[in-house]
């Protein structure tokens, strides 16, 4: 079966290089964009809500009870790690489908523009709206991948998955290796750890609202303090943008892999999330667990639950479930307008001085209603938006500026 269409595609007129046709797009890459790009914001949420120490606490400053224990629950075992796990393959996938092949001279100089301007904008994005920022990171990790553009999918597999799993593997043998130690020397640990108390994290709130300027001094602040930081990501990054390139030629993103690949690997993620999700219950006493330590370590296999997610949508379109698994794919047509709307609403309702200010107010479970109606609005909106033009409006000026012209918009 020939490979799906490229990003990139000759002009038969002219012989020059033009953006996608949307008739020529791949559904399942659509739709699992749009997948990663909703539960994208429901890890970010806290994020908006909450200054930079919250997030770079090692211990829960908060001591959630109640609706917000289950709140944070939710997002720690559902959607920490997975989505941004996924949105990185997709990005090595992108990185072939704008490139082509290494040879490919044309296609690889407008795959070295594109991302040039990704650059550009995860710089004002990071800088000027939202310390969390990636696409500064997936630009430079992207000027990095382009080299193994051509590589074989088993190649890519082997590699990419290999160092992918060792860091899983990491992740996962740390906090059993910890608990093995017994909780005498975790509380040793967690003592000889810098602490985030509530006045820290309040008085971080407060240095938000001290004027007009400060949310935009406190953000840049954030910012240039993860920006460094994302530099030690780097050899987590690539090896997952070689993987998910590996699994799009290999077949397996495109729907294209034998239906028990894909059970087999729903049933495995299965049951590493139901004992993420039984080990992290709100209330348990992680000193009752049957291994020391299960509940973190569970939690370190997000690429195998990444492509579980992926799995169970592949095998929903494939079994007579496309017009389900269809209200994600506008949504992730449109996944950088997406992401970047998703910065605009959330930094104007918790920070910006033009919007309500609600920093520091937000719980868990609050949190989740905000989160479900941006859901709710980009999956209306996307769409409509579709319905009368080719891409989003940030895909229009990002293609725009990578093709040097002004491409078309409108169907």
């Amino acid at each position: 079966m020939a490979m799906p269409a490229a990003e990139a595609q000759p002009l038969p007129a002219t012989g020059g290089l033009a953006p996608v046709a949307p008739k020529d797009r791949i559904f399942q890459l659509d739709m699992l964009r749009g997948w990663a790009i909703l539960g994208i914001l429901a890890v970010n949420a806290m994020a908006f809500a909450w200054p930079i120490a919250v997030e770079t606490a090692t211990t829960d400053p908060f001591n959630h009870t109640g609706a917000d224990a289950w709140g944070a629950w939710v997002t720690e075992v559902f959607f920490q790690d997975k989505f941004r796990t996924l949105f990185t393959m997709l990005f090595g996938v992108s990185i072939f489908l704008v490139g082509g092949e290494r040879s490919d001279e044309g296609r690889g100089k407008l795959l070295r523009t594109r991302l040039i301007w990704l650059g550009v904008f995860g710089l004002i994005h990071g800088a000027a709206f939202w310390y969390g920022d990636f696409l500064l990171h997936y630009a430079y990790c992207g000027a990095i991948m382009l080299l193994m553009r051509s590589w074989s999918a088993g190649r890519l597999l082997w590699i990419g998955g290999s160092i992918s799993l060792l860091w899983a593997l990491v992740a996962t043998a740390g906090p059993l290796a910890m608990g093995a130690l017994g909780p005498e020397f975790q509380e040793q640990m967690q003592a000889n750890s810098p602490q985030v108390t509530m006045e820290t994290i309040n008085a971080a709130v407060a240095a938000y609202k001290t004027s007009f300027a400060a949310p935009w001094i406190e953000n840049l602040k954030a910012w240039l303090m993860l920006a460094m930081l994302s530099l030690f990501l780097i050899p987590v990054t690539i090896p997952l943008m070689m993987l998910g390139l590996g699994l799009y030629k290999s077949g397996f993103f495109v729907g294209r892999s034998p239906t028990v690949v894909y059970l087999l690997v729903l049933v495995l993620a299965g049951a590493v999330l139901a004992t993420d999700a039984w080990a992290s219950l709100p209330g348990r006493d992680a000193a009752g667990l049957p291994i020391a330590g299960l509940d973190d370590a569970a939690g370190g296999m997000a690429p195998l639950i990444t492509l579980g997610y992926a799995s169970m949508l592949i095998l929903l379109t494939r079994f007579g479930a496309r017009i389900v698994t269809g209200v994600l794919v506008p949504v992730g047509r449109m996944a950088f307008t997406n992401y970047l709307t998703q910065t605009l609403i959330m930094a104007s309702l918790f920070y910006l001085p033009w919007g309500p200010q609600w920093m520091g107010d937000y719980h868990p479970a609050a949190l989740w209603s905000v989160v479900a109606a941006v859901w709710v609005a980009q999956l209306i909106w996307s769409p409509l938006w579709l319905s009368v033009f080719s891409n989003g409006p940030l895909e229009w000026v990002w293609r725009s500026l990578t093709y040097g012209r002004l491409v078309p918009i409108r169907k």
